[in-house]
This record gives C-alpha cells, sequence and structure tokens, in this order.
C-alpha cells in the first residue's frame, strides 16, 4: 500500500502494511489531499497534481512547440513543410499570432494528432 500526502508545505509518502489507525487518522487530517493505493494500483495521470498545473499553463502554442520537439523538428523544418516562414511558427509558439483552423489541419497532419488540440 502507498499513501501520499501533498498539501503544501507538507509532502510525505507512505509505503507498506499501513495500520489502520494511521489510514484513518491521515484521512481525517488530510481529506482530499491524501491518494491512497493499493498495490499493484495506479493513480491516472489525470489525477495527478503535476499534470493539472502542466494542463492550466498549456495553450496551443505550447501544444505546438512540444509536439514539433517530439518528433525531432526544428521550426525552420516544420516551416518548411507547412510553406510558412519559421517567424511565424515561433510567433504561434509563442502565442503572439493565433493558430488558424487552415493550420491547425495541417498541423494535425503532420503530427498525427486532433486538429483541436491546436485550437
Amino acid at each position: 500500500m502507498l499513501a501520499v500526502v501533498k498539501k503544501p508545505p507538507i509532502e510525505f509518502t507512505v509505503q507498506g502494511e499501513i495500520p489502520d489507525k494511521y489510514l484513518k487518522l491521515l484521512k481525517k487530517d488530510f481529506g482530499p489531499a491524501l491518494s491512497i493505493l493499493e498495490d499493484g494500483e495506479t493513480l491516472p495521470v489525470t489525477d495527478m497534481d503535476w499534470y493539472r498545473e502542466i494542463e492550466e499553463k498549456e495553450t496551443p502554442g505550447t501544444t505546438l512547440r512540444f509536439y514539433r520537439t517530439l518528433h525531432k523538428m526544428t521550426q525552420e523544418n516544420l516551416a518548411a513543410r507547412l510553406g510558412v516562414t519559421k517567424q511565424k511558427i515561433s510567433n504561434m509558439e509563442h502565442n503572439a499570432k493565433p493558430i488558424s483552423r487552415k493550420t491547425a489541419y495541417q498541423l494535425s497532419a503532420v503530427f498525427g494528432i486532433s486538429p483541436g488540440r491546436f485550437i
């Protein structure tokens, strides 16, 4: 069993056979900040704090940068593939210019994901 508490400024993990009296105490004191996993059980990534923090900061531009980097493409490579300038790619990644619907469809074809990720 694994018990994890994340409640700033407190963060700790307890592993192994955790007696019921301690689990009750943890539940009482930390409530929703406590995650308890049985052996072999996993927590969905969407329930993890770090994922929520990243998701809040995600924009079409950061999504573009992520997939471009994941596919080991430079801004120049992607610009050439789309028939646009490197500056346009940079502006979209930095959210200085929005990603048009047409460009979103082009990007979805390049990266194999839904065009909605870029809008």
